[in-house]
Formats: C-alpha cells, structure tokens, sequence
C-alpha cells in the first residue's frame, strides 16, 4: 500500500498523541515512587508539578520516535519516486 508524505505524518502524530496519555501517566507515576523511596517523604506540589512536566517532555519525545518506527514498519515509509 502506497502511502503520502502528509498521510505518514497524519499516522505518525495521531498514533503519537493516542500513546501520550497512558505513557505520561506511566512515568509520572514510576518517577514519583522513585523519588518518593529515595526521599523517604511524600512529595510537595512543587515536586510533583517538576514531576508531571519531567513526564510530558519525555513521553513527548518517546512516543513521537515510537509511533514513527511503528508506523514505518506497519505502512511503511513513503518513497519519492
């Protein structure tokens, strides 16, 4: 199946944005229980708010690189030519 350059993206960024909330939700929480243990302390609303932008920087980043070779692979990359 021949995919478009625009049609690639769209696959890419929907998939990106589907995985964004479960991943984010998923760092938060393992980078709060990692801090809260290394701490031996409940975190302040500063901390978790560091936290939670720590958790949509790299799940941005981790999800858009990952729904990029997922969908390379199951659509393929379009060719110019």
């Amino acid at each position: 199946m021949a995919v478009t350059t625009w049609g690639f993206a769209l696959y890419v960024v929907v998939f990106a944005i589907l995985l964004s909330l479960p991943v984010r939700q998923l760092i938060f929480n393992f980078s709060v229980r990692r801090l809260q243990v290394r701490l031996q302390r409940t975190l302040s609303d500063e901390e978790l708010a560091g936290q939670r932008r720590r958790a949509w920087v790299l799940a941005t980043f981790v999800c858009l690189v990952f729904s990029f070779f997922f969908s390379a692979n199951i659509v393929g990359i379009p060719d110019y030519g």
